[in-house]
Parts: structure tokens; sequence; C-alpha cells
């Protein structure tokens, strides 16, 4: 006689896949800072800025922006 096959148990789940690093709201803000802080730097530069000036343009408006959008985009 043959043992009857063994049913499954419903409390043992399959390994779910890890979350991602970012959400899609963090990439957006990010990536939306990314691009207003390279927007202020070039027109700094452009205005007559020097290139180390522009940069710490473009790092103020980033951080500003980033923590802007995240209080926007909820």
């Amino acid at each position: 006689m043959s043992s009857p096959a063994p049913t499954p148990n419903p409390t043992t789940q399959l390994p779910s896949e890890p979350d991602p690093l970012f959400t899609q709201r963090t990439a957006i803000i990010l990536l939306g800072g990314a691009f207003i802080g390279l927007v202020v730097g070039a027109l700094t530069f452009l205005g007559g800025g020097s290139a180390a000036g522009a940069v710490l343009a473009g790092l103020a408006g980033a951080g500003a922006s980033v923590m802007g959008l995240h209080k926007l985009i909820g």
C-alpha cells in the first residue's frame, strides 16, 4: 500500500522578494532635486559666477528643493 501524498501546509509561505532600496516616491524626489540643483548651478555659472560658486549654489538648491519636494509630494 502506498502512503497518501503529503498535503501542503498553508502556514508555509514562499520567500517574498526583498523590498526595493528606494521607493518610487524617493526616486522622484531625489531626481527632481538633482534636476533643480543642476539648473540652479548652470544658471549661476552662466550668469557670471565662478565654477565653485555655481557648485555651491547647485548643492544648496538641490538640498532645499529635496526638502520642499518631500513636503509637497506626500
